[in-house]
């Protein structure tokens, strides 16, 4: 048995999975906690899960309860996760003390590719990717999602990265780490509300079949690291550039101000948007968030056929 099993449990849904050979997406738990108010939290992660289930694949919610690592929250544990005010947030640097302290956390995107990696799942869902602040070459304030991208092996699909942040640099550093960026049936690098942020993906990818076959290569290489697959927010739903470019100038002028800094910038950027929008910036990630939801468990349904093959 391998020493790190100490820390984790596998729910019983995605147990069955593993042992029946089905397709699982990993999803994130920072959303429920720290991403949304209440209680549209908890709609929007037992509605992911249902769109996921609706492929035949099986939804991985990965948490943190009393020190373990959960792969695969039950409602009560979603709930929970998302009515507390004690569930601290999980990136890579926290993982040693919150499961040594017996801590309740919810896993970041760099958090929630680490736990999917080690049970195996290599599809994960989540809204946006991190990446380089703006101002990030004067604070050095980068995500540790770029970092994780590069060393573990887990395709991510996203509506690109936030807003909020230097896309330009961001897509950059990916390259500079190696990382390939795929765009879902577009070259355009979405930028979270928007469609387009001005930027190119990589490659263009026509199917869920042509990623799951680029995942299989990568890592059959040993070309170790994670894959960015961008998938726009639909059409219907994208913000205005200007419009929202503009909430972000106010949301980084209030922070700049108040002196937030580090993992609070992400959530003070996010929920000030969401006030200034009037909630439109709230409906738009959900709806980003179910879409990929929908991508991703396709994604996971080919790559498990193929594997198997």
């Amino acid at each position: 048995m391998k020493e790190y099993k100490k820390y984790v449990v596998i729910g019983k849904k995605v147990k069955e999975a593993f042992n029946g050979n089905l397709p699982v997406v990993a999803l994130e738990s920072t959303i429920i906690a720290h991403g949304m108010p209440y209680p549209d939290n908890i709609k929007t992660a037992l509605e992911v899960e249902n769109i996921i289930a609706s492929y035949g694949v099986v939804p991985a919610t990965i948490g943190i309860i009393n020190g373990k690592i959960v792969i695969g929250l039950d409602k009560d544990e979603i709930e929970y996760m998302g009515k507390s005010e004690n569930v601290l947030k999980a990136s890579r640097r926290d993982l040693p003390v919150i499961l040594s302290k017996g801590f309740d956390a919810a896993t970041t995107v760099s958090a929630t590719m680490i736990c999917a990696d080690l049970a195996g799942i290599k599809v994960f869902v989540t809204g946006g990717i991190g990446g380089v602040h703006r101002g990030g070459t004067d604070t050095m304030d980068v995500s540790a999602d770029l970092t994780e991208l590069a060393q573990t092996n887990v395709a991510v699909v996203c509506a690109g990265a936030k807003s909020i942040l230097d896309i330009g640099l961001t897509l950059e550093k990916l390259e500079t780490l190696g990382v390939p960026v795929l765009g879902y049936q577009t070259m355009s690098f979405p930028a979270f509300y928007n469609i387009d942020s001005g930027f190119n993906c990589d490659y263009a990818m026509a199917s869920t079949e042509e990623i799951a076959k680029a995942m299989i290569a990568k890592w059959t290489l040993g070309l170790e690291g994670g894959i960015v697959i961008a998938n726009p927010i639909p059409k219907e739903h994208e913000i205005d550039s200007d419009y929202i470019n503009e909430a972000i100038k106010s949301a980084l002028i209030e922070a700049d101000k108040l002196n937030i800094k580090g993992k609070e910038t992400t959530p003070f950027l996010l929920e000030k948007i969401k006030s200034i929008t009037g909630n439109r910036s709230l409906m738009a990630n959900i709806e980003l968030v179910y879409n990929n939801a929908r991508i991703g468990a396709q994604i996971a349904r080919d790559y498990n056929r193929l594997r198997l093959e």
